[in-house]
Formats: C-alpha cells, sequence, structure tokens
C-alpha cells in the first residue's frame, strides 16, 4: 500500500469526523466511532451497535452491539489521533485498550449499572452487557484507530467460559476496507484435515466446479463465526422456521440427523481461489483452502443448522452437507453468482432481489448523479455533483485515479466528501420520508434488504427529477440530524432522526417541498423551526421504552412508531404555507413509474417560442439549472424545425415547465 494514498487517506478521515464533529456538536471520538461502526454494519460484520461512552479507573469503552442472532457481544474501544501518521499504535497500546474492555465487562457483570443515572445511555449499555453475559456463546473486542498498529495479533482468550476474540482495526485496515471495493473484507475457510473432493473439468477459463461432502457441524460453526456475511451474495435472507422447508429442516435435524444428506438440496458455494491437495496422478483429492467463501444458495440450509445446534441443542455429529463450490474469477463474481444462485434455487422461491451494487436501480442512480449538476448556493456560482457510491470505495478510487495533487484538489472541489452518499444512506433517507422508521432503527443492513425489496416489488422509475428528490431527502434527514444532535440526542441519535422526519412527513402527508430543497441545498427556515419543535417531543417517546424493552430494540418495533405517530402536534402555519399541494408518494417521486404515453403530444402543444422563453426567463432568474435551461432550448430548436420530441426528453421538459411555472414564469398570451 503506497505510504502516499494512506497519507490522503488519513488527511481525509481526520477531516470527515473534523466536520462530522462539528456539525453534530459532539467529540471527534465519537463521530470517528460512529463512522466506523456503520461501516462494520453495512459490511455484515458487527450488528445493533450503539455509541456510549465510559471512562473510569481501570475501563474505558466507546460502544456495544449485540449480533442479529442474539449470540454475540460486542464491545468497542476507540483510539482517536488528529495527526495520527506521527505516532503508532504499539503493542503495550493494543493490550492496555483490550483489558480496559474486559475490566469494563467484568464490571457490568458485577453490577456497575447501579452506580449509573438510568437516563444516561451508558446505563443501558451497562444493562444490555449484564443481560448479554447470561445468553452470548461469544465475546469481541474491537479496537478502532485511526493510527497503525505495529503490534501482532492478539490470540483468544476466555471470559467466564464465553471465548473472547481481540479485533484490531487500525488505520491501515480501515483504508483497505475503504478501497476494495467489496462488501467487506473476504472470509478464508481452511480444512484440516482436507475434505474430499472431486473436481469436475471444465473449458470455461472463468469458472470451475468442485463437489464435497461438508460436516454440518463445520458449516454450522462458520455461520456461527461469520453470520450474514458468509451469505452476503445470497439472493434471501434467513427466513427462521416459519416457512415448511426450514421447520422440514429442524425436524430432519433433530429427528433422524443421519438422513440429512438424504433429505437435503445442500448448499452451492462460490469462491475467488480454491487451494487444493493433490493424488498421485496430480488430480485434486481435497480441499485444503477457501478464498472468498460465499453460500449462493442454501442460506436457509446453513443458518438452520447453526441455529438447531445453539438454540435447539441438536447433535450435529453425523450430519452431513453436499457442498457444489464454484471457483469464480473476482471480476466475474457480480454477473456469474446471481445466475448460480437463481438456477440452483430449488429449495424455497426466490422473492428477493440480488442485493449487489450491480443492481439495475443502483447503476440508473450513479449514471445520473455523476453528470446532475447540484445549484450553487453559497456565492461563489461553483456547482457540484452529489457523489453516488454504488460500490465501496468508488470515492476513494476516483480520487487516487485524479493522480496529481492538483487533480486531486479539482476533483474534490467538484465531489466535496460531505456530498458523498451510499446505497445505505439511500435506503436511510427513502425509508424515513416513506415512514418506515422502525424499519430504519433496524440497522444498515435489514434496512437495505428491505428497502431493495420495495424497489423490486414497485420499481421507480429513475430519472432525473427522482434523483433529485432523492437527494433533497438526504439534505432533509441531515439537517433532522443536526437538530437532533443539538438536543442532545446521543447514542439514540439515528433513531431520534429517523423517528421525526417520518413523523415530520406523516404530519405533512408528505408534502414538503422536495424541489425547494434540491435548489437551494438546505432547508428552509420555518422547516427548521418545525424541526426542532418536533424533534425533542419525538425523542421523549422513543427514549422511553414500553414492556420493558431496551430503546434500541424498543425503536424497531412497529410499537414505538404507532406511539410516535400518536404525538399531539400541528404543522405550524409558517411551514404550512411553505407545502405542496400534492403530496409526493412514491409514484410521484419520478413523475410516475415509467415513461409519460404521450408525453411527446403535450410538448408539442406548447409553442416553440414558449420554451424559447422559458429558456430566456431562467437565465435571468437564475430559478432553473443549466441542464433544464439547456433541455427547454433543445426543446424549442427542435419543435421549431419540425422535428419530434422523444418520450424521455419529453417527460423531463414537462417537469421543467411545471415547475417554471411554479417558480413565476408567466407564459406570454
Amino acid at each position: 500500500m503506497p505510504d502516499l494514498d494512506l497519507s490522503a487517506y488519513s488527511r481525509d478521515l481526520v477531516a470527515d469526523v473534523q466536520a462530522t464533529a462539528d456539525a453534530e456538536r459532539t467529540t471527534t471520538p465519537e463521530a470517528f466511532t460512529r463512522k466506523v461502526l456503520d461501516d462494520l454494519e453495512e459490511a455484515g460484520i458487527a450488528a445493533n451497535t450503539f455509541t456510549a461512552y465510559h471512562m473510569a479507573h481501570g475501563h474505558l469503552v466507546h460502544g456495544y452491539g449485540v449480533g442479529e442472532s442474539g449470540e454475540c457481544l460486542d464491545l468497542f474501544v476507540t483510539d482517536f489521533h488528529l495527526d495520527p501518521l506521527e505516532s503508532k499504535l504499539s503493542k503495550s497500546d493494543t493490550e492496555t485498550s483490550f483489558r480496559r474492555l474486559l475490566t469494563f465487562i467484568r464490571r457490568c457483570r458485577d453490577g456497575l449499572r447501579r452506580d449509573i443515572d438510568p437516563s444516561f445511555d451508558v446505563y443501558d449499555m451497562c444493562t444490555a452487557v449484564e443481560k448479554a453475559l447470561t445468553e452470548v456463546r461469544r465475546i469481541r473486542l474491537f479496537l478502532l484507530s485511526n493510527r497503525v498498529s505495529t503490534g501482532a495479533a492478539v490470540p483468544p482468550t476466555d471470559f467466564n467460559d464465553l471465548p473472547v476474540t481481540h479485533e484490531v482495526w487500525d488505520l491501515a485496515r480501515l483504508h483497505r476496507h475503504a478501497t476494495s471495493g467489496s462488501v467487506s473484507e473476504p472470509i478464508v475457510v481452511a480444512f484440516d484435515p482436507p475434505l474430499p473432493c472431486v473436481s469436475a473439468p471444465s473449458s470455461d477459463p472463468d469458472h470451475s466446479v468442485t463437489m464435497a461432502v461438508l460436516p454440518g457441524q463445520r458449516l454450522a460453526s462458520l455461520y456461527g463465526e461469520y453470520g450474514p456475511r458468509l451469505l452476503e451474495l445470497n439472493v434471501r435472507s434467513f427466513l427462521q422456521a416459519r416457512g415448511a422447508v426450514n421447520r422440514g429442516i429442524r425436524d430432519t435435524l433433530l429427528n433422524a440427523p443421519g438422513k440429512f444428506l438424504a433429505y437435503n438440496n445442500g448448499i452451492t458455494a462460490t469462491a475467488a481461489k480454491v487451494e487444493f491437495v493433490h493424488g498421485p496422478d496430480g488430480r485434486p483429492t481435497g480441499i485444503s483452502r477457501v478464498h472468498g467463501m460465499q453460500v449462493v444458495n442454501g442460506g436457509q440450509t446453513t443458518a438452520s443448522l447453526h441455529y438447531a445446534e445453539s438454540r435447539d441443542k441438536a447433535d450435529l455429529s453425523n450430519v452431513s452437507v453436499q457442498m457444489k463450490l464454484t471457483e469464480v474469477s473476482p471480476e466475474r463474481l457480480p454477473e456469474i453468482v446471481p445466475l448460480i444462485s437463481e438456477y440452483s434455487n430449488t429449495q424455497n422461491r426466490v422473492t428477493v432481489v440480488d442485493f449487489s451494487s450491480n443492481h439495475v436501480y443502483h447503476v440508473a442512480v450513479q449514471q445520473i448523479t455523476r453528470s446532475l449538476w447540484a445549484p450553487a448556493t453559497d456565492g461563489s456560482g461553483q456547482e457540484t455533483h452529489w457523489f453516488y457510491e454504488r460500490a465501496r470505495g468508488q470515492y476513494t478510487d476516483a480520487v487516487a485515479q485524479a493522480r496529481t495533487p492538483a487533480r486531486q484538489r479539482a476533483f474534490k472541489t467538484l465531489n466535496p466528501p460531505r456530498l458523498k452518499f451510499t446505497k445505505a444512506d439511500l435506503a436511510k433517507y427513502v425509508n424515513s420520508w416513506n415512514q418506515l422508521p422502525f424499519q430504519v432503527s433496524r440497522g444498515a443492513q435489514k434496512n437495505f434488504s428491505a428497502f431493495m425489496a420495495r424497489i423490486n416489488e414497485v420499481p421507480p422509475h429513475v430519472n432525473v427529477q427522482y434523483c433529485q428528490r432523492a437527494i433533497a431527502m438526504g439534505v432533509l434527514f441531515r439537517a433532522v440530524d443536526r437538530v437532533a444532535a443539538s438536543h442532545e440526542a446521543g447514542s439514540y441519535k439515528s433513531m431520534i432522526t429517523t423517528y421525526t422526519l417520518a413523523r415530520l412527513s406523516l404530519a405533512t402527508n408528505c408534502r414538503i417541498d422536495l424541489d425547494r430543497i434540491w435548489r437551494e441545498q438546505t432547508i428552509s427556515p420555518a422547516l427548521e423551526t418545525a424541526i426542532d419543535d418536533l424533534c425533542p417531543r419525538v425523542m421523549r417517546v422513543v427514549t422511553s421504552p414500553r414492556e420493558g424493552n431496551h430503546v434500541g430494540e424498543w425503536a424497531k418495533k412497529i410499537a414505538c412508531w404507532d406511539a410516535v405517530s400518536k404525538i399531539r402536534w400541528a404543522v405550524p402555519r409558517s411551514l404550512e404555507e411553505e407545502l405542496r399541494e400534492d403530496p409526493l408518494d412514491e409514484e410521484a417521486l419520478a413523475g410516475g413509474t415509467g415513461v409519460r404515453e404521450g408525453a411527446s403530444d403535450e410538448v408539442a402543444a406548447v409553442p416553440a417560442d414558449e420554451w424559447y422563453a422559458v429558456e430566456q426567463w431562467a437565465k435571468e432568474t437564475r430559478n432553473l439549472e443549466p441542464s433544464q435551461r439547456q433541455l427547454a432550448e433543445f426543446v424549442g430548436r427542435r419543435l421549431e424545425l419540425g422535428q419530434e420530441i422523444p418520450e424521455p426528453q419529453a417527460v423531463q421538459a414537462l417537469h421543467v415547465r411545471n415547475e417554471a411555472l411554479s417558480l413565476g414564469f408567466t407564459p406570454s398570451p
């Protein structure tokens, strides 16, 4: 890894953290911790994470999390420096940090919560840790640092008979993760002794297939260690034991484990590389190591094995699972894996789309946003792009491709880091607007999966207007987030933000003028005042869980949204005057779910002179974007020449004209 790349990444990271801390009125360690935890959640490495700082003699902690299955407790400690390259993260620093986390766990076990004010988020953390120690099967300790580590890996230990592992996420690892372009670090599985196999010859250089029989205990332990990461390329998530197929799997494991191989279809897995041991004739006879393993079909089987062993105490010693392992060249993974998963699926009907970065929806959003100029609002006249990062590391890669420092500065001027947003961000913005805050509160991965399921069910027509309004939702979401920070929402800020925005969307019936937010790239004073009044009301409900729930668990429940939706709050008159007449529902966000029939005829019914007048008015008033002015001129010229207007341009032209009319343009009689 070039030092220059690491240095540039380090500077950008510190600047980003400082800007976030300033905007959210929090500390830089808190902002850094939240940023890394969001990345770990998005990658499926951690789940249900919360920031909560507590320090006392002998212990230090910055956050915690309990895995999706409730079987793993995660504790996080942060080491953040404004000048991280001036010193290294030494072995002594690392050992001290992990020792402090273990001390915190010990004190939680001994009742530390009794010494904490119940109104503090630290109290929830202590309570959650104390409870988790009686339920989880393992503990993971994370050290998050923006310095480069010089120490070796810390070996596993144990606490009260629970295995404890240690993970150091230092600057180098964060940089590698940010620029990898993949969802998360590849899973490497070693088999000792080698797993007997039969390798089928292939004439296709892009892939090869190997058949093997995998011990059920080993597959269950892989899911226990990696969780949803093992299924990242799977087209669906684990459906628990509700469906007939999963109940059948569970019944077989409990009542006839020896027949599992005969009854079950097995799994289909992919790998970036497979290492073999070979027989005397040179043919592969066993699998010694698999790099980048992913279960693309048979996720139900994999997760069911794990839960049958952990929850039902099933004996898996006599369980075997057949495995078809396909080695695929990394550059072909996005193309081949969905097809393998689709064609090999013989268990549950596929009902959820492949959530990869190459989904047509995300490709369309990227294509449009790359050429979509956001209006300049700071008086500089410099228009910018909102950079949609549909694949991890795209922004960093784009900066690196600029090569020279001068070109990199120019790129960042046109694509400011503060205007970067990811797939998980987009899902968060849209689902909050659509009044699904309980879904957003379930974490980045689950919310993204739900978002994509909705996209697949009712595919939106992704056009310029759709992207503008989606970004406006992001501007609104970030504004609400800043207000929540000003009310000292603390580690609950993400939940307070999504619930406040959802309640605002409900109260206004989705009539907030997203087009105005896009044009101004900020919210109006009336809207900000309304949010400031609404936010603390929402916060009181969200942070007062019912039925003995922890705040984090309460926010995931529909009952929490029911309670928030019943908050007595009326839209202030000053904001009411700014609202649209009609709501912006999902169909209206893009002017419909597809290209409007007859749009060309509607455009042709407007005289060419009027389109020229729209362009001239927009130039004089600067109310429309340059691309919109150019479109009006394009339409006028084609009509003047007697040429037809293509339907896609006609749809956008009608939107431009309607927007001009709403902003004061008056056609000549």
